[in-house]
């Protein structure tokens, strides 16, 4: 009996002290599992792409987002793959100058928490670093000589004056003339305008130099001069038909209506072997068929008696405004 008791005893003492321990031990396990939410980290730059021209500061402002769920302290450190880092903590200066054309890495390492349980992490972003463009040309000085000798419907001269052009670049002449006609020396630096018919017209000649990315350009205008005005016979004849003389101040009539500032001048020369009263006769009836058959205004009509001729004679003169009257 007793050795029954002892074997049963034997047999169940090691499954007590198991119930025993297990709890505890499972308990201080329990006890050394520690759970840490992990910092997050974004970084972003103000810029990506920055110019590598010695006269431009090229500087990026780098910004890191960080959080600690557990709310501890956040240690900042900056590196690059060139370049210099000015300032420290979540914003800095990323100076790039000076650095040839090409691709650049800032990064961003991050540490929190204390010494047992530190955690990190890190991140980077790229910066483009691109050539300097070309630097354009500059333009020349351009100007335009204006002809001094003007003369009715006679060409003009304009030449052009260049200079402080830049190398390498060949210039092109392109000439456009306000009025007139271009006949000589397009696209060289000297040309030749027609002028006929523009009397009293302003020509102005314009220069756009080509091969420049600007708008080179010069301009020059003249004017010219009005013809002077000149007293002009417009017909004679001498003792005709009435039916003769009347078409002859028909024609006379047109002409002085198309300009209706000029002033008739009509000159009756008498005939040495004239009779009396024959100049007033003639005067009288080329007046009245001018007003009363083709409507021209008396106050525009001055006679006048001539020097005698062989026989007698009648001219009909047109004298535009501001020119001087005939000297019979």
């Amino acid at each position: 009996m007793y050795k029954r008791q002892s074997r049963l005893v034997g047999y169940l003492l090691p499954i007590a002290l198991a119930a025993v321990f297990l709890p505890a031990r499972a308990s201080a396990q329990n006890r050394d599992i520690v759970y840490y939410d992990p910092p997050s980290l974004s970084l972003s730059s103000d810029t990506s792409v920055v110019s590598a021209c010695s006269n431009n500061l090229a500087q990026v402002k780098l910004n890191a987002r960080a959080s600690s769920p557990a709310g501890h302290p956040i240690r900042y450190r900056w590196s690059t793959s060139a370049g210099r880092i000015n300032g420290n903590g979540p914003s800095v200066l990323w100076d790039l100058s000076g650095l040839a054309p090409g691709v650049y890495k800032a990064y961003i390492d991050i540490k929190t928490g204390s010494i047992d349980d530190e955690c990190n992490r890190f991140t980077s972003t790229t910066v483009v670093v691109k050539d300097c463009p070309p630097v354009p040309p500059a333009c020349p000085n351009v100007g335009i000589t204006c002809p001094t000798k003007i003369a009715i419907d006679q060409p003009l001269t304009f030449t052009s004056n260049v200079s402080s052009t830049t190398s390498g670049v060949a210039p092109i002449y392109n000439w456009s003339v306000s009025a007139g006609s271009i006949i000589q020396g397009q696209g060289t630096p000297t040309i030749k305008v027609d002028t006929t018919g523009l009397a009293g017209q302003t020509i102005k000649a314009t220069l756009s130099m080509s091969g420049y990315t600007l708008e080179c350009s010069a301009s020059c205008a003249v004017s010219m001069p009005v013809p002077e005005a000149k007293v002009r016979k417009f017909d004679e004849f001498p003792d005709i038909s009435r039916n003769d003389e009347k078409a002859r101040l028909d024609n006379y009539a047109v002409d002085l209506q198309s300009d209706p500032t000029a002033t008739a001048y009509i000159v009756v020369h008498p005939g040495r072997s004239g009779k009396a009263g024959d100049v007033q006769r003639h005067t009288n009836r080329i007046v009245d068929y001018l007003v009363n058959s083709r409507l021209i205004d008396a106050r525009r009509i001055v006679t006048l008696v001539g020097g005698a001729r062989d026989e007698l004679l009648v001219q009909l003169w047109t004298c535009p405004q501001g020119a001087t009257p005939p000297n019979p």
